[in-house]
């Protein structure tokens, strides 16, 4: 579950990051947008990476009962973008490998926070 949490605050913070550069055209770290996706497909990029960041993060420190339920929605969401960067938007052949273990990680994150007795236990959730 740390590694977890650690996890999605570097995805918090990747998300600003990325708003910031969305926003500003400053480039925060490193270079974080994708010239191959259109305004509109970069922002909810950066909106989701935020709000599923975001949510773990203090979904966890509250021990907010939602958080697994929410997360799965998130994930869902982030498995859908991730299809259509792929299969509308792909640069890099790749890609291809990168979208098949996105989506294997958002399954198994998934499969954890709904069955695990781990997250059961934090988030005080039944299913």
């Amino acid at each position: 579950m740390i590694v977890l949490l650690l996890w999605t605050m570097v995805m918090l913070v990747w998300g600003f990051g990325g708003f910031f550069e969305y926003f500003t055209g400053i480039k925060p770290f490193i270079h974080l947008q994708n010239s191959a996706y259109p305004k509109t497909v970069q922002f909810v990029h950066w909106l989701l990476i935020t709000l599923t960041g975001g949510t773990f993060v203090f979904g966890y420190f509250l021990k907010w009962k939602w958080t697994p339920y929410v997360m799965v929605m998130l994930f869902s969401n982030l498995a859908v973008l991730c299809t259509i960067q792929t299969f509308d938007f792909m640069s890099e052949q790749w890609s291809y490998t990168a979208y098949s273990t996105e989506i294997v990680l958002y399954v198994l994150l998934s499969a954890f926070l709904l069955f695990s007795s781990l997250s059961k236990s934090h988030f005080k959730h039944r299913i």
